[in-house]
């Protein structure tokens, strides 16, 4: 069995769809896989030994003690990941300003760096 996330309707499993398809591995694994509710539900099967593999975000698996990164799928397998920042018209003060300019720093820019994330 190999753990993913619902791809019918999360991120990480429509992505982790996307690249088995792109690189033309899903009809050999489709019959293995065994699905997770949401990305997190993928790890923990793996995290418990009831899959010897998962497709979970590279962040999600820095984060766990209990897994390994053993592959990545190629950038060009599935559409990019991007998590994005904005401001919500209406609602911009000193304080979300300055938490804004945090986010973008170099101090939270090692922070997400350690977590598995690159930032621009």
């Amino acid at each position: 069995r190999r753990a993913l996330g619902d791809r019918q309707h999360v991120p990480a499993g429509l992505y982790g769809n996307e690249a088995l398809h792109t690189l033309g591995g899903w009809q050999t694994l489709e019959p293995k896989l065994a699905p997770g509710e949401d990305v997190r539900g993928a790890l923990a099967l793996v995290e418990r030994n009831e899959a010897p593999l998962g497709i979970v975000y590279g962040s999600d698996a820095v984060a766990s003690k209990g897994v390994n990164v053993v592959a990545t799928f190629p950038e060009d397998s599935h559409k990019k990941v991007e998590y994005p920042i904005a401001i919500v018209e209406g609602h911009k003060n000193a304080t979300v300003s300055a938490f804004y300019d945090y986010l973008k720093g170099p101090q939270a820019s090692a922070i997400f760096k350690r977590y598995g994330f690159t930032t621009k």
